[in-house]
């Protein structure tokens, strides 16, 4: 898929930092997807639910719920069975790709993300 190729997908982005979230959002907008944001683990939990996503990419570094929590968690709710979970931190790799597996996340990408980090996953 090449950038400003049109997609169907519903995807929900979950991050507490505003500005992160809202450029993510506007980016993954533009490409065509159908996109909710969340600023939060508690808010992201009940978006997941509401507008059931086919993708979510998660912050990993969040106050109150991190997103290891928030991943776990989703993966216990009928709407998170199945979803694509995508770790989003600007972590690297090295640091956390255990944890990231072990709390159900279906891949990860470091921040600053480029768009073929997660193009395929549009597609």
């Amino acid at each position: 898929m090449t950038e400003g190729s049109p997609t169907s997908k519903r995807i929900l982005v979950i991050d507490d930092d505003h500005d992160v979230a809202d450029s993510f959002v506007m980016l993954l907008e533009a490409m065509g997807a159908e996109v909710r944001v969340a600023y939060s683990g508690e808010e992201g939990l009940k978006a997941l639910q509401a507008f059931k996503p086919e993708v979510v990419f998660l912050d990993i570094g969040m106050p109150v719920m991190d997103g290891y929590e928030i991943a776990r968690s989703m993966r216990t709710l009928p709407e998170g069975r199945k979803v694509c979970i995508v770790a989003v931190t600007g972590w690297g790799p090295k640091q956390i790709e255990k944890n990231v597996r072990a709390a159900g996340f279906d891949g990860h990408i470091t921040k600053p993300a480029l768009t073929e980090d997660f193009s395929y996953l549009l597609t």
